[in-house]
C-alpha cells in the first residue's frame, strides 16, 4: 500500500509539473485585453494574481495559486507608463522564481527601450541593461515581436523568439485595401528600405524610397566619436593634427520611385511621434499618390499623434494590438487594429510542448 501511494503521489506530481500557467503582469485593465485574447485561444484561464501600486507608488505582486514545477508565461503589454510596466514584470518574475516555477517565459510583444540599443555620446545602452535585469529577476525565455533592431537578441543570456507581424499586415493589405494591386510600398527612410522591399516582393508590388532633410534618423545622431571639438588647435599634444571632420548636409527631400496615381503604403516597425510620417504623407501627395496608408507593428502613438494623424493627408494607420491604443482610436477613427494574439498563443503552446518554432517563421524574410 505504501508503494502504491508513493507512485500515485509521484504521478500526480509529474502531471502538475507538466502543466503551465499564463499570468498578466499589468495593473491596468486596458493592458490585460491582449492577455485575455491569448488565454481564450489557448483554452486556459488567466492565472490568479494581483498586481497593484501602493499609496507610495511601490509595485506589489501577489500570486494567488501554486506555480511550483510549472512553465509560467507572463504576458506584459507596455502602456504609456513604461517604467511602471517594467517594474511590474520584474517583481512578478522574481515572485514566481521564489515560488519555485520551473521556467518563467516573458511574453513582451513590444520590448521597451528598444530604440536605446546603441551608444549615443556619453549615454548608455539601456536595452542591454533591461535584458540583464530581466535575467536577474528570473526570466528564462522571452517571446517578443518585431524588435527595433534584431541584434538586440544578442543582449540576452537566454533564448529570445522574435516573432513577425508582417503576415498579418500583408493579409490586411490584401483583404482591406481596395485595388491594392495599384499600390506601391514606400520606405520612409533609406534604413527602412530592406523591410519595405520584403513587403513589396511578397505582395508583387513596386518599391519607393524617401530620402532627404525632412527626416532625422538615429544614424545621423552623434554617437560619441564626434564629441571632441572640430578644431585643429590642440593642447598638450603639439604636432598632433587630426583631419577636420566635415559636417553632414542632407539633400532636399526626394522620392526614388514613381508614386503618381498610386496608393502609397509606408511600412515601419513602430509609429510613435508621427511628425515624420505626416511630412512623408504630404510629400507623397505632392508627388501624385492619391491614398496614403501607414502600416506598423507597434502603435505607440504618443503625445498628439491622434490629432496630427486626423488632420494630415494620411488616410489610414494600421497597427497591431501589441500596445494598447483604444484611447487613441477613440480620438482618431483613421487608426485600425490587427489582432496578433493568434501567433502569440501558438508560440506559447509550442514552447510549452517543446515543438519547433520554425512553422511560425515560414515565408518570413530575414529583413522583416
Amino acid at each position: 500500500k505504501f508503494t502504491v501511494v508513493t507512485f500515485e503521489c509521484e504521478r500526480k506530481m509529474n502531471i502538475s509539473k507538466s502543466g503551465y500557467r499564463v499570468f498578466s503582469a499589468n495593473s491596468t485593465t486596458a493592458c490585460t485585453e491582449l492577455a485575455k485574447r491569448i488565454t481564450e485561444r489557448l483554452g486556459v484561464e488567466l492565472g490568479k494574481s494581483v498586481v497593484y501600486q501602493e499609496a507610495n507608488r511601490e509595485t506589489r505582486v501577489d500570486v494567488k495559486e501554486s506555480v511550483r514545477g510549472q512553465d509560467i508565461f507572463i504576458i506584459q503589454t507596455i502602456p504609456r507608463d513604461v517604467n511602471t510596466a517594467i517594474m511590474e514584470l520584474l517583481v512578478m518574475a522574481y515572485a514566481l522564481k521564489t515560488s519555485c516555477a520551473k521556467n518563467i517565459i516573458g511574453v513582451i510583444p513590444y520590448f521597451p527601450y528598444s530604440k536605446q540599443c546603441k551608444m549615443r555620446k556619453r549615454g548608455s545602452i539601456v536595452c542591454k541593461l533591461l535584458a540583464s535585469m530581466l535575467a536577474k529577476a528570473g526570466l528564462t525565455h522571452i517571446i517578443t515581436m518585431d524588435l527595433h533592431q534584431k541584434e538586440i537578441q544578442g543582449f540576452f543570456s537566454f533564448p529570445v523568439d522574435n516573432l513577425r507581424a508582417s503576415p498579418f499586415l500583408i493579409q490586411y493589405i490584401q483583404e482591406e485595401i481596395p485595388d491594392y494591386r495599384n499600390a506601391i510600398i514606400v520606405a520612409k527612410t533609406p534604413s527602412a528600405a530592406k523591410r519595405a522591399q520584403s513587403y513589396a516582393e511578397r505582395l508583387r508590388l513596386g518599391l519607393a524610397v524617401m530620402h532627404g532633410e525632412a527626416h532625422h534618423s538615429e544614424s545621423d545622431m552623434a554617437d560619441g566619436r564626434h564629441s571632441p571639438p572640430l578644431s585643429r588647435t590642440t593642447t598638450g599634444h603639439t604636432g598632433l593634427e587630426l583631419p577636420l571632420m566635415m559636417a553632414k548636409e542632407k539633400p532636399p527631400i526626394t522620392v526614388v520611385g514613381d508614386v503618381g496615381g498610386r496608393i502609397a503604403i509606408i511600412v515601419d516597425d513602430m509609429i510613435d511621434d508621427v511628425e515624420d510620417f505626416v511630412a512623408a504623407a504630404e510629400i507623397l501627395k505632392e508627388r501624385g499618390a492619391y491614398k496614403i496608408y501607414i502600416m506598423a507593428t507597434h502603435g505607440l502613438l504618443s503625445a498628439d499623434a491622434p490629432r496630427l494623424i486626423e488632420e494630415s493627408a494620411i488616410d489610414e494607420v494600421v497597427v497591431t494590438n501589441t500596445v494598447p491604443h483604444e484611447v487613441q482610436k477613440l480620438q482618431c477613427p483613421k487608426i485600425k487594429t490587427v489582432d496578433v494574439s493568434m501567433i502569440l498563443a501558438e508560440a506559447i503552446r509550442r514552447i510549452h510542448n517543446g515543438e519547433s518554432m520554425a512553422y511560425l517563421f515560414r515565408n518570413i524574410a530575414v529583413d522583416d
